[in-house]
This record gives structure tokens, C-alpha cells and sequence, in this order.
């Protein structure tokens, strides 16, 4: 599981109404919810963002409902992982549930700047920040994590588990 992409900070205690306001609960397709990610931080965020770009962010992200629309705003606007100081618990396990990928680095995290190049490899848990020549370690993602996540997330991990 490698990724690469710009980094877009993003503060500390992110709720997942700023993630996908309610206003626009209108659908469960991440396409169409990914047309308003994070506009509850800023109407346009989206539109700065290329797909496989990263969310970095601090502290107790995905905080605030159970909303599995957060994730699924996230993936729909392209990118596929976020890096954080720490995750809210139920936005951790809706995300990779959703298939996002999390990852959290503690206060390593301030040592990625705005618009900084990333490179993940998820398998091993290194973070190379290429604007500064720095990498960085987080827990590798475990086997059954994996898994749920090569196949999409864990309604897709599960049908294809009950077809076998």
C-alpha cells in the first residue's frame, strides 16, 4: 500500500460535521460527497485538492457524530489517506471500515508542512516527507487491517468472505 501526494494541513479537534456539513447528507455516494468535503472548514477546500493528495492533521480528527459519511466524503474527494496526531475512536474505525486509510504519527505530525510531498508506504509505516528529506515511523498497518482495506472496506471484506 503505497501512496504519494501534497499534504493539506488541517488543525486540531476536525468533527466530522466539518468533514461533510449536513447540509449535504443528500447521498451515501463518495463521489457526490466528495464534492463537499471539508466545507465546513471552507466552502472550496475541495477544489485545491488532486486526487491522492493526503490529509494531514492534528489532533482527535474525525471527532464529534458516528457520521460514516466523513470517510466516505474524504475517499470521494480523492484521497485515499490521512495522516493525524490521533483520530477520534469511532471516525478510526468507520474509516477503515469506509476503506480510508489512517495513520497516526503522535507529534511528529508538526514536522509536516502545507503542500509538503509525502510518500507512504503503509505496509512498513514510513512516512517520507520529500520537501524536507524526512522520514518519519508509524505503526505498520496489521494483516487483518490490510485485508479489510485491499478489498474496499469491510462490507466488501465480509461479502467476499461469506461467498467463499
Amino acid at each position: 500500500m503505497f501512496f504519494q501526494g501534497k499534504a493539506h494541513k488541517l488543525g486540531a479537534h476536525i468533527d466530522t460535521d466539518a468533514i461533510i456539513p449536513a447540509k449535504y447528507l443528500v447521498s451515501t455516494e463518495k463521489e457526490v460527497l466528495g464534492r463537499s468535503c471539508m466545507a465546513g472548514i471552507q466552502e472550496d477546500w475541495v477544489q485545491r485538492i488532486s486526487p491522492g493528495d493526503i490529509i494531514v492533521a492534528d489532533k482527535n480528527f474525525g471527532c464529534g457524530s458516528s457520521r460514516e459519511h466523513a470517510p466516505l466524503a474524504i475517499l470521494g474527494a480523492g484521497i485515499p489517506v490521512v495522516i493525524a496526531h490521533s483520530f477520534a475512536r469511532i471516525f478510526y474505525r468507520n474509516g477503515f471500515n469506509m476503506g480510508l486509510v489512517l495513520l497516526e504519527i503522535g507529534d511528529d505530525v508538526h514536522q509536516i508542512d502545507q503542500d509538503d510531498h509525502l510518500k507512504i508506504d503503509a505496509l512498513k509505516g514510513l512516512i517520507t516527507d520529500q520537501s524536507k528529506d524526512l522520514t518519519l515511523s508509524t505503526a505498520p498497518l496489521p494483516e487483518f487491517m490490510r485485508d479489510i482495506l485491499s478489498k474496499g472496506g469491510l462490507v466488501n471484506y465480509v461479502r467476499e468472505r461469506l461467498a467463499a
